[in-house]
């Protein structure tokens, strides 16, 4: 096996799946490749573990040891991508594990054990709080396999109910910790069922739906109080060489360097002679918290009555180099400002709405980066029936179309001016 195959292998690991991409790959590099003749010992109870061992083809069997009674002998076969062994000198096997058919394994020898312990999903040397802010949030702690938890830092923006964007971003990095690094998503559809809440953990459950050579699905619910509030089906793919075309074109607008950003947006209204003295009064003693997303809009005011949008994003710090969670923080920034874009021809002075995304698809069509900046091509066709409809195009400084996206979201006018209840679906 060359060194690419050892990756793709150790990456259907579940153990190793939640390792960042840089990890696997370093273990690929250390393994070792043992082989065991049918009968013989690969570990005997009391004896030192020389490392983790994963079994790359063959069976072994597990037994306890000679003293414990029968009926409570926890005999059991080990298969393929099933491992026994801890990687430190320091624990000795508690069980006999038996070559049954002709075995081979990789081991990672002792030594190298610190590999299996990284700092966070996406980093194997760095915590969380030295990277961007988005980073953090999409940050999910594994409770075991395929179970993971995510929460609303108190540092991130906060709307009335949890972000869309965080419980897309949130599910496809679980989703992302459970299949081999070599397969990125290509295309997500997400459909939100119930409000969340800031204030409580969020629960996500992967559902292994097919894993194949090329492409792999998943099927993940994020759940508070025990309620399913979200859903999200994912698909991922092994890259690979085949046909291209693009017929999409990157508006002509002016590069990001030449924009303003929200922050300089909101300081310049709040001495603009233009807006009413009360408004910029009040607007200067509300807390201002940026978006963990750097915005920079392509139109002025004026165009704000058209049912579309334009502004260049990227994160905000630094980002871990894992492409898996890069796509996780395009996913998250997706839903900014998107389905408010369909209401866009519908505002006028005193005018209260709500809204509320009903589901969201992405397609990803090339490499991303997050932290470089991308173009963000909002279109509305069409709102009928108290929902509105929008697409969205990303495209790269280079003219590159790397993402397509649509969605649905619900939007009313408020029944009592000056309140916002809360949607009924």
């Amino acid at each position: 096996m060359d060194r690419e195959e050892v990756t793709e292998f150790l990456g259907q690991v579940p153990l190793l799946q939640c390792l960042p991409g840089s990890s696997i790959r370093r273990i690929a590099e250390a393994v070792q490749v043992k082989h065991y003749e049918s009968g013989d010992y690969v570990a005997r109870e009391g004896e030192p573990v020389d490392g983790l061992c994963i079994i790359l083809d063959g069976q072994a069997e597990v037994s306890a040891p000679a003293n414990t009674e029968e009926t409570n002998r926890p005999d059991y076969v080990l298969n393929k991508y099933d491992y026994f062994g801890y990687g430190t000198n320091s624990s000795v096997h508690q069980v006999n594990v038996t070559a049954v058919t002709k075995l081979t394994c990789f081991v990672l020898p002792s030594q190298y054990g610190h590999l299996l312990q990284t700092k966070t999903i996406w980093n194997a040397e760095e915590t969380a709080e030295n990277h961007s802010l988005l980073e953090q949030i999409l940050h999910l702690e594994k409770l075991e396999v395929d179970i993971f938890r995510g929460f609303t830092l108190p540092e991130a923006p906060t709307f009335r109910q949890v972000f869309g964007g965080q419980l897309i971003g949130q599910a496809l990095a679980a989703a992302s910790k459970t299949v081999d690094c070599l397969k990125l998503v290509h295309s997500l559809h997400a459909i939100f069922l119930i409000a969340g809440d800031n204030n409580m953990p969020i629960i996500y459950q992967v559902k292994r739906e097919r894993d194949g050579t090329s492409f792999a699905t998943r099927k993940v619910e994020a759940k508070q109080k025990g309620l399913v509030i979200f859903t999200l089906i994912v698909s991922f793919q092994k890259e690979e060489l085949g046909f291209e075309h693009q017929a999409a074109i990157m508006p002509d607008v002016p590069p990001p360097e030449q924009l303003l950003n929200m922050e300089e947006i909101r300081e310049r209204r709040l001495t603009d002679p233009r807006f009413p003295m009360q408004y910029r009064n009040s607007a200067a003693k509300k807390k201002f918290v940026p978006w963990p997303i750097e915005m920079r809009f392509c139109q002025d005011s004026g165009s704000q009555h058209k049912p579309s949008l334009y502004y260049w994003f990227r994160a905000r710090g630094k980002l871990s180099d894992d492409p898996a969670l890069h796509r996780c923080v395009v996913a998250y920034a997706s839903d900014l400002l998107y389905s408010g874009v369909s209401l866009n021809p519908h505002r006028e002075k005193g005018l209260k709405t709500y809204s509320l995304s009903l589901d969201h698809s992405m397609w990803f069509h090339k490499p991303v980066k997050a932290d470089d900046w991308l173009l963000y091509v909002i279109d509305s066709p069409s709102a009928h029936g108290g929902r509105g409809f929008v697409t969205g195009r990303m495209f790269n400084q280079q003219g590159e179309l790397v993402v397509s996206l649509t969605q649905e979201a619900l939007i009313r006018r408020a029944k009592t001016p000056g309140q916002t209840p809360r949607p009924k679906l």
